[in-house]
């Protein structure tokens, strides 16, 4: 297998095509993205595109689904999957989005959407997200490539061991216990982790008890 990435100037959203082997059979994986350099790859590596897979259905990440779904007169797939020397299992993970998932190809790459990225996590309701990820991607083999929606590549070890988020919740490491606020509202904030835009991430509790994971750009330490 080989994979190639395009990301999004602005939006920092990731865009790939996976192919079986070079003359064979391809998918491509999102598509929020410029496609020209996976469409050069296709030509290049003669690729036949069958179909393309969609981890969720936010702006940054469909933006040009339409167009290659004409172009090579392909379906969006949203499940299971066995197309040339590609076997695909779907993993549901909402938190994020309610229609979140993952895709392990050939036990060996994860195509993450954005519910785990490298040293974070997607943003949404902290008990969903958190089931998401550690029921349905820690469990995951440590060597398995880990493709997120945005940026940088890793692994599931990696992220087992550095990911802020996934070791607060294997306790591994105890909770922040600062005092901040969330656009003006208080609360606890518990983890904080670096983000791919730049800006943070942070698992906060409010005082009525609710958990929430937000972008750092919301949040204000003292």
């Amino acid at each position: 297998m080989f994979v190639g990435r395009s990301m999004h100037e602005q939006w920092l959203s990731n865009a790939y095509v996976l192919g079986d082997a070079p003359g064979g059979t391809a998918v491509f994986v999102d598509s929020g993205a410029p496609l020209l350099y996976l469409l050069d790859l296709v030509e290049r590596e003669q690729l036949t595109p069958t179909h393309l897979l969609r981890t969720h259905c936010h702006r940054d990440h469909v933006e040009h689904e339409e167009e290659l779904c004409a172009r090579f007169g392909i379906p969006v797939v949203t499940g299971d999957l066995v197309t040339g020397g590609l076997s695909v299992r779907a993993i549901a993970l909402p938190g994020h989005s309610d229609d979140g998932l993952a895709f392990v190809v050939n036990d060996e790459i994860c195509f993450s959407g954005d519910v785990l990225f490298r040293d974070a996590v997607g943003g949404g309701p902290s008990g969903v997200v958190e089931h998401s990820v550690m029921e349905g991607l820690m469990t995951l083999p440590p060597e398995i490539r880990v493709l997120p929606g945005h940026t940088e590549e890793t692994t599931i070890g990696r992220e087992w061991e550095s990911n802020p988020f996934v070791t607060y919740w294997r306790g591994a490491t105890p909770s922040l216990g600062e005092t901040v606020t969330v656009a003006g509202d208080d609360a606890e904030l518990l983890v904080w982790s670096p983000d791919y835009d730049g800006n943070g991430k942070a698992l906060v509790r409010y005082p009525d008890g609710r958990e929430a994971i937000v972008g750092g750009s919301r949040v204000t330490r003292s």
